[in-house]
């Protein structure tokens, strides 16, 4: 009888996908995501995709070979031809033709491109899953997915957290044995994972205005910089601005982990500024930052890209604040979110019209400054029409991920790019899901992306038992004064 089943339903699979004659047009394939024209790593799971019309079935050629086909208009791949395929094709552009079946006839469309670049990608990314609302959050997760096939599980999530609100996961130089997620409520804290052992760490002093909320480390791990904000919402009366969210108060401390003090730096203890966005650069040599002057108005917080000099091995910081960028007035460069490439060769960062809350704002763009000649790139083949920003460099510095919300202007997902040895980044994809159609069904936005080059040594089990410790307090150098 078995037998029989697997035989039916064969020759019923042939029959759907008999020979047509084939119509070749000059028409750009319908497909989606889409993965037209896109360089890839070699590592990444396969792009599967869909045709969006009214086609009852599709195949694939790859430099003239069969590819993969089916008879429902969704094209997956299987995994160990896809394998072969990234490893046949490493370092080489390939042509991609796409065709159709509609009725008794297949239309094959205008072929496009796949570059695969021999540079891998980090493994892994992490991200938080939330509902694009902006009245109440509910049933956050952070999760974690491995870029080379479609494996996913989450590293923290509401069912065993108390449904509590949870901060981006971040790691150390993209290593999977240093990194730190921030739980928010009674009981909370900052959870510090060395190699796979979890610490809760209490870094909020008396003086702070709140308790850590962006956060960054010091290449060798032992300091960690971090903002402290008021974040404050509120509804837009402009239509095209469904929220507005800013800081009311915010400042940057460097926390030193093995000896459990907060660091007195007296350059960013200036009560005129807001400052946020922390992150060290890579040789350990500086604190880059953003900060705008308090102002009366939202639309009046413009914030610049600052630099502050610091000594990782000695903890000492410059007692001068260095404008790197500084924002125009009535001009899409107000910044936020810098990261630096691992090489200290370039800085990603995010425009917009103003504040510091780019996710919310339809006209955020990405810029990448070049640090050798001054060069600040407009990115023009990664941005879209809607918000693009919160990014993060891999390891080897050749790829960055970012969240867009280009498809609908409401759900965030991750988009990787290629930065080549030219400097030049290349048209970014989607992260590939199993299914096609996952980002047409799913509701929830991708926030804050990270990459790691490896697993991470904890699950969402382990974060839960982490959250029942006491948590480690940290004090202020005896220098210090209270800001405000």
């Amino acid at each position: 009888m078995k037998r029989l089943l697997i035989l039916t339903l064969t020759v019923a699979l042939l029959g759907a996908c008999k020979q047509r004659p084939v119509a070749v047009t000059d028409a750009p394939a319908p497909i989606y995501p889409d993965y037209a024209d896109v360089t890839i790593p070699v590592n990444v799971a396969p792009l599967n995709f869909m045709l969006t019309d009214s086609a009852q079935g599709a195949e694939v050629t790859i430099n003239g070979e069969p590819a993969a086909s089916s008879c429902n208009g969704k094209i997956t791949f299987g995994r160990r031809a896809w394998r072969q395929l990234m490893a046949r094709y490493a370092g080489q552009t390939v042509s991609v033709v796409v065709s159709g079946i509609y009725g008794d006839s297949i239309r094959q469309y205008r072929p496009f491109r796949w570059t695969i670049a021999a540079d891998s990608i980090d493994r892994y990314l992490t991200y938080r899953l939330i509902e694009p609302d902006y009245e109440v959050f509910q049933h956050l997760e952070l999760r974690e997915r491995c870029l080379e096939n479609f494996d996913e599980r989450a590293i923290s999530t509401y069912h065993l957290t108390g449904n509590r609100c949870m901060n981006c996961h971040t790691y150390g130089s993209n290593s999977a044995n240093r990194s730190m997620l921030y739980v928010r409520g009674e009981g909370g804290g900052a959870l510090l994972n060395e190699g796979g052992t979890l610490r809760k760490l209490d870094l909020r002093t008396p003086d702070m205005v709140s308790s850590s909320v962006y956060f960054a480390f010091s290449p060798n791990g032992r300091y960690i910089v971090f903002s402290t904000n008021i974040i404050v919402p509120a509804f837009h009366s402009n239509p095209q601005k469904r929220l507005e969210v800013f800081d009311s108060r915010s400042d940057v401390y460097v926390a030193d982990v093995q000896t459990r003090r907060v660091l007195h730096i007296p350059a960013l203890a200036d009560s005129s500024y807001l400052e946020t966005f922390p992150t060290f650069a890579p040789d350990g040599h500086s604190i880059w930052f953003c900060r705008a002057r308090v102002a009366n108005s939202v639309e009046a917080l413009q914030y610049d890209l600052c630099r502050l000099r610091f000594d990782e091995a000695t903890g000492l910081a410059g007692d001068t604040v260095e404008t790197i960028l500084a924002a125009r007035a009535g001009e899409k460069s107000s910044v936020s979110h810098p990261k630096l490439s691992p090489d200290g060769s370039h800085l990603l960062f995010t425009v917009a019209h103003y504040g510091t809350f780019p996710i919310w704002h339809p006209e955020a763009d990405l810029r990448m400054l070049d640090l050798q000649n001054g060069h600040i790139d407009s990115l023009q083949a990664v941005n879209s029409p809607l918000s693009d920003t919160w990014h993060a460099w891999s390891a080897n510095g050749r790829w960055f991920v970012f969240a867009s919300k280009r498809d609908d202007g409401l759900y965030g997902k991750p988009y990787f790019c290629y930065v080549d040895r030219n400097g030049r980044a290349h048209k970014p994809f989607v992260l590939p899901q199993r299914d096609p159609d996952f980002y047409r069904y799913t509701l929830k936005s991708f926030n804050l992306p990270e990459l790691g080059r490896d697993r991470l040594p904890f699950n969402a089990a382990d974060v839960a038992r982490a959250l029942r410790l006491d948590a480690e307090p940290f004090t202020r150098d005896t220098a210090a004064s209270p800001r405000r």
